[in-house]
């Protein structure tokens, strides 16, 4: 469905000798049903890097729009504030949120430098904000937030409702926005065709001693699962392996802090990573069981 040249180029390691782990002709169980993936020509399958572990979801079907204004009117039907309040007020054991910020807070109070020097708020940049959950709990626990995102009805929720500073546009090409001491992508990178890219134009906005904090599909472990996992859901072009996405984190010009792998409250197979610019880090890899 693609020439080999430019998988090699979309994986990780750039190598990409890859081979085919599941075929669909039909949307699986539980896939959003999008505009552009909604007809009868539904074809895609799902590869994997025998070098590096990286999978590619692969298909010809026009998905150029998709996060113009399809993804969230597809994902959210009920609205962005029924999402955002029904998704907060989950318990705790059942929130992957709670955790995330729980972990990311602790993170940073051993790690990052520079919070609160003179005062000032620790702040911190959330790259597709998205239902901004995470950003209300982080404002909740004292940072100075800001939200980006590009589908306007979002950034206006997160502005509106949650109350933190958001920005509409693309992180390639957005405006001043200043110095963070900590940049997230909360399931993102997956989505878009270059995260290599888009990681390493978060450096500009990094503060000396700052931290990126990812989370990406685990494909290593979803993948004994089946074809039906949500990791291989066709709004994500990428699923990462332990390798792969230390793999990314250094041609975006990072390294690893930590590493942990999981499988949250929401039964998601979950790679969380702390990054930082020139610093030697630690990997703990917890592996299911592996």
């Amino acid at each position: 469905m693609t020439d080999a040249a430019a998988l090699s180029a979309s994986c990780m390691c750039g190598v990409g000798r890859f081979e085919r782990v599941f075929l669909y002709d039909a949307p699986p169980a539980g896939e959003v049903r999008f505009s552009f993936s909604g007809s009868d020509d539904y074809r895609r399958e799902v590869l994997r890097c025998t070098v590096c572990g990286h999978f590619l979801s692969v298909h010809e079907m026009d998905d150029s729009a998709l996060y113009d204004a399809d993804y969230v009117s597809s994902t959210y039907r009920g609205g962005i504030r029924a999402a955002f309040e029904r998704v907060n007020a989950l318990p705790p054991e059942r929130s992957d949120n709670v955790a995330r910020v729980q972990r990311v807070l602790a993170f940073a109070e051993r790690h990052v430098s520079g919070p609160r020097r003179g005062g000032r708020p620790p702040r911190v940049l959330d790259v597709g904000s998205g239902l901004c959950v995470f950003l209300h709990r982080m404002k909740e626990a004292g940072w100075d937030a800001t939200a980006m995102d590009h589908d306007p009805r979002q950034v206006a929720h997160a502005r509106d409702v949650v109350g933190v500073r958001a920005v509409c546009a693309d992180l390639l090409d957005a405006p001043d926005l200043g110095c963070f001491d900590l940049i997230t992508f909360n399931k993102v990178l997956e989505h878009v065709r270059g995260p290599v890219a888009l990681l390493a134009a978060a450096a500009r906005y990094l503060s000396p001693g700052g931290a990126l904090y990812i989370e990406v599909p685990d494909g290593e472990i979803a993948v004994r699962d089946g074809p039906t996992r949500e990791e291989f859901f066709i709004e994500h072009h990428h699923v990462f392996s332990a390798a792969s996405v230390g793999l990314l984190a250094s041609r975006a010009g990072y390294v690893v802090r930590e590493l942990e792998r999981l499988q949250e409250p929401s039964t998601k197979y979950t790679l969380r990573v702390f990054l930082a610019r020139g610093q030697a880090g630690t990997i703990s890899d917890h592996r299911l069981g592996a």
